[in-house]
Formats: C-alpha cells, sequence, structure tokens
C-alpha cells in the first residue's frame, strides 16, 4: 500500500461509516491522545513502568496505525500529499544531515 493509498482508503471510511472528518482542531487534539496511548504502551513494554490490568489488552500495532490514522486524516482534511510531503522531508535531511550522523562520535 503507498501513502496515496492510505490516504484514499481512510477518506473512502471516513465518507462511508464515519459521516464526516472531525474538525482539524478536534483531529489535533485526538492526535495527540494517540501518541500519549502509543506512549504508554512503549514505557511498559521497553520502559521501566508495570503493566497494570487496564494495559494488558493495549498491542503496539494497534495503537502506532491509531496514531497513523489520524494523522492521514488531519492531511486529508488540509490538503496534504503526504507523498510528497515525505519526499519533500527526506530531501530536506539528506541535503541537512549527510555527514552529521556519520560524523556523531555517540553513534559509533
Amino acid at each position: 500500500m503507498t501513502l496515496d493509498d492510505l490516504q484514499t482508503r481512510v477518506d473512502d471510511w471516513i465518507r462511508v461509516y464515519g459521516v464526516r472528518y472531525f474538525s482539524e482542531l478536534t483531529n489535533t487534539a485526538v492526535l495527540m491522545e494517540e501518541v500519549g496511548e502509543l506512549a504508554r504502551v512503549m514505557a511498559r513494554k521497553y520502559g521501566d513502568q508495570s503493566c497494570k490490568e487496564s494495559d494488558l489488552n493495549k498491542s503496539l500495532e494497534d495503537e502506532m496505525a491509531d496514531v497513523l490514522w489520524v494523522l492521514v486524516c488531519l492531511a486529508n482534511q488540509t490538503g496534504v500529499n503526504l507523498t510528497e510531503a515525505f519526499e519533500n522531508n527526506i530531501r530536506k535531511k539528506t541535503e541537512r544531515d549527510s555527514e552529521r550522523h556519520i560524523n556523531n562520535i555517540k553513534l559509533v
């Protein structure tokens, strides 16, 4: 699946099942909530916190997919083509960091 496919699938789902997109501001808040849920799973799976009973049914994959879903909703709502945005972002990082990480003694 490409990013274009993903944006289309989310848009189709919203139109069939979701009635309409939540407002951009609401979806931004929902994105923050979903990132928090992902952080909770990460802290318990890879960090020092132990799981509570309510954490046992949470999966890393599902939380990541939730974050991606809302991000795609925001892209669709604001007219951002994620393929173009990602290509531009990689180009920016490559130009800016072409030697930065290679020369970072902390990464050796």
